[in-house]
């Protein structure tokens, strides 16, 4: 019996990817930049050389069970990127086939969310939780909803795009897809730098730890590290992200009533900064028949691991 699998998780910025048991151990596992390649074939020889060794040392393609990959926009049913908003490879990318073409392995895709939402549901803080959404803050935000034990992934394979649902309508402009308020114009790690951007110049008189750094050196840790100084303007910016963000959580835990709601990505760790406003604003606009039921908590898996598990999860029967 085939005793391992690859697990591959393609984000925005950076793409993680492991050897993974059977008992959810991660074996070994590395990291590449994800969008310093201007063609996808170039990224999977990129891949390629460094998973092969990996491969190799545990016995060759013939102890592989297969590849599981979670991306943006990636389609379960046709193994496709498909109009990835955070990617440069534009249009349909059929990335599975391209991989299997390249590695000779199985390869399964499925929403990058979605697949930090199965290894959440295996080996996470919502082992055996039925009903819950994993919400993703990292480059963007993704969303995997769990209901009945299953990812909801609609007649297309695309449902639970909640990073893109508009929350404030006309607002911001969302520089990938053209969108005006969505969510992840602001609850982003790419989101709070905009918040950062838009606070510091409309009031040029309020003085701040941020105003030290230039345009292109603010970041969500640096905004998280003048916070922690008690910075004014930088525990605004969590305020805010976090009322945003709170408001959004209450419209997804009003659509599907889950049991608990997990945020996991960079964003994260600015911990109570960004919890705490997140379910004050979630508890305000929840009706009174959802209050008070869903726990909101934060992934207990490492940042790299949920998605690795969960992708790899993808090819096990």
């Amino acid at each position: 019996m085939k005793e391992f699998a690859i697990g591959i998780d393609v984000g925005g910025t950076t793409t993680k990817f492991g050897i993974v048991n059977r008992n959810g151990e991660i074996l070994v596992q590395d990291r590449i930049p994800t969008n310093e390649h201007e063609v996808v074939e170039e990224f999977i020889d990129d891949l390629y050389e460094k998973l092969k060794p990996m491969i190799d040392n545990v016995g060759g393609n013939d102890n592989i069970y297969g590849i599981g990959m979670g991306a943006p926009n990636g389609n379960f049913y046709s193994g496709t990127i498909e109009y990835a908003p955070n990617l440069k490879w534009k249009g349909i990318i059929p990335i599975a086939d391209l991989m299997y073409k390249k590695f000779g392995l199985h390869t399964k895709l499925t929403n990058d969310a979605n697949a930090a939402a199965m290894g959440e549901y295996m080996f996470g803080c919502t082992k055996g939780v039925k009903h819950f959404i994993t919400i993703t803050l990292g480059t963007g935000v993704g969303s995997g909803i769990v209901i009945d034990g299953k990812i909801l992934l609609g007649h297309d394979g695309f449902a639970g795009e909640l990073g893109h649902t508009i929350i404030r309508p006309g607002g911001r402009l969302h520089k990938g897809t053209g969108s005006h308020g969505c969510l992840e114009a602001y609850a982003s790690a790419t989101g709070v730098r905009e918040t950062a951007i838009e606070l510091l110049t409309n009031y040029p008189e309020q003085e701040s730890l941020l105003r030290n750094y230039t345009i292109n050196e603010l970041t969500s840790e640096t905004v998280y590290d003048c916070a922690m100084q008690g910075d004014n303007i930088a525990n605004e910016i969590f305020e805010f992200t976090g009322e945003i963000l709170g408001e959004s959580l209450a419209n997804f835990v009003m659509f599907s009533s889950p049991e608990a709601i997990v945020l996991f990505g960079g964003l994260t760790k600015s911990g109570n900064l960004l919890l705490n406003p997140t379910r004050k604003a979630m508890e305000a606009n929840l009706l009174p028949i959802f209050q008070n039921k869903v726990k909101l908590l934060f992934s207990e898996l490492k940042e790299a691991d949920a998605a690795i598990l969960g992708a790899s999860s993808l090819v096990w029967e």
